[in-house]
């Protein structure tokens, strides 16, 4: 279902560049992980280190994810219609916060979001089409594919996802209990299909 290799798509600048060449002198926000990043209406982040979780919260209590926003990835409220939206930083990070109203003054910077906005789009479509499986085990296999993509640094032994990822972490992405993912990651380990390495982080074989 997922491709394991990114597509071929049109090599991009790096955002955090261009908005320094942009904006001198405007000081970037450091969070640590686990830190909720304000929101406002009006107000754009854009991801110049690390990694941030997005997700929203059913009536229950349960936390669903809806992405990872990682470098040069724009999120914020003006680009959502899901309430409530919340973002967390899933490792430290560097932000830097745009309004609303910068972005649509400046056709240059309005173009070089969109084109970082394409890697949302398609990051939001793998994670619907991963929804759809019936197997819980298909689906995280899935989910870690996607990430591979988003957060994997190659290495010798395999890629190494830069974000330590709970089991919760992984449980809300794919709609299961903690219990489960633990059960599914001892299984794909006996495989051979990843492993832990000595800082947990997952990696994939």
């Amino acid at each position: 279902m997922l491709q394991t290799t990114a597509p071929k798509v049109p090599p991009q600048r790096d955002l955090r560049n261009f908005l320094e060449e942009l904006y001198q002198g405007r000081h970037l926000q450091a969070f640590r992980a686990g830190q909720t990043i304000p929101l406002n209406p009006q107000d754009i982040w854009i991801v110049c280190r690390g990694v941030v979780q997005l997700s929203t919260l059913y009536p229950n209590g349960d936390e669903a994810l809806l992405g990872l926003a990682c470098s040069s990835m724009p999120f914020g409220l003006p680009l959502s219609l899901i309430y409530p939206y919340q973002a967390v930083a899933l490792s430290d990070v560097d932000l830097m916060c745009l309004t609303l109203t910068e972005v649509q003054q400046s056709p240059d910077l309005s173009q070089e979001i969109f084109q970082h906005l394409t890697r949302r789009l398609r990051q939001a479509e793998a994670m619907l089409a991963m929804a759809g499986c019936r197997r819980v085990e298909e689906r995280l296999r899935q989910l870690l594919l996607l990430l591979q993509m988003e957060i994997g640094q190659p290495t010798v032994e395999g890629t190494r996802l830069n974000v330590r990822l709970t089991h919760q972490h992984l449980a809300s992405a794919i709609g299961t209990t903690r219990v489960t993912v633990t059960r599914l990651l001892g299984k794909l380990k006996e495989e051979g299909w990843l492993r832990l390495d000595k800082d947990r982080h997952i990696v994939l074989l």
